[in-house]
């Protein structure tokens, strides 16, 4: 098993069970208890979890997913500027899907006006675009999630999977150059990469409280995302190496300060 497969596993298996021992992971892993250490060693300096005598846990601060009310009121005004390039991306006629998150859901008012289809897992987008008389909205079910007011599991990426979007758009909780999008939740992510590989475009928004930073499950590579939306308080460096990974990178022009990543 290759290293990023290796610390894949780890943080899935701490994702269900919040602590495990060396032993135990090693035994999932079938390598050394030397490189697990090791393994957890580079996690922690990432800020992914906390080691222990024996084994590590998840760190509170990754494994928190913040509701849809703490994420609301964090870049407001920001989201709603990157909503509208956004919105450029869809022409009439389309099949797109907005996965969950406070983003996606300003991306939705914005489309109120056009005709097109909307796929989505999320009550927030749904009941955005529950008036708008052109856009036929597709409600996909699952298992609910309520902090974040939308469905996930097995039936909702199955029904995901048999779909075919123009574009998808989507949000996280993290995002580098060097991972990716990342989320707090392995169910949430596996849901968002269903949701990728049923896209002929992705596209990724995501504010400056997000760019730079990592959280727990990757659910998009860099290679994978097509456009970034990202606001003018973004790190520049960052953006830079999304660019020079061959990413469209789209700063929207918030007339905001900046404001501070929420705890």
């Amino acid at each position: 098993m290759f290293t990023d497969e290796r610390r894949q596993v780890i943080l899935s298996a701490l994702a269900v069970h919040r602590s495990i021992s060396v032993a135990d992971l090693s035994r999932m892993v079938r390598s050394s208890e030397i490189t697990v250490r090791r393994d957890l060693k580079a996690l922690e300096e990432g800020g992914h979890l906390v080691r222990h005598r024996g084994g590590a846990s998840v760190a509170r601060s990754v494994m928190d997913e913040p509701t849809y009310r703490e994420k609301r009121v964090v870049a407001a005004a920001h989201k709603l500027a990157m909503a509208e390039l956004a919105a450029d991306l869809v022409d009439d006629g389309d099949v797109v899907m907005l996965c969950a998150g406070t983003t996606t859901q300003a991306v939705a008012t914005r489309l109120a006006r056009r005709r097109l289809m909307v796929a989505t897992t999320s009550l927030l987008v749904a009941d955005a675009l529950a008036d708008a008389p052109d856009v036929e909205v597709l409600l996909i079910g699952g298992i609910l999630r309520g902090n974040i007011r939308a469905a996930i599991g097995g039936e909702a990426e199955r029904a995901v999977s048999r779909l075919r979007f123009q574009t998808v758009f989507l949000s996280g909780n993290g995002l580098t150059a060097a991972n990716g999008l990342s989320t707090p939740n392995m169910h949430v992510a596996s849901l968002d990469r269903a949701a990728v590989e049923a896209a002929q475009r992705v596209v990724v928004l995501a504010d400056h409280t997000k760019v730079g930073t990592d959280s727990m499950m990757q659910t998009v590579p860099t290679e994978r995302i097509d456009v970034l939306i990202t606001d003018d308080g973004a790190d520049p460096g960052e953006l830079e190496r999304f660019r020079a990974a061959g990413v469209e990178v789209r700063v929207a022009d918030s007339g905001a300060p900046a404001e501070p990543a929420a705890p």
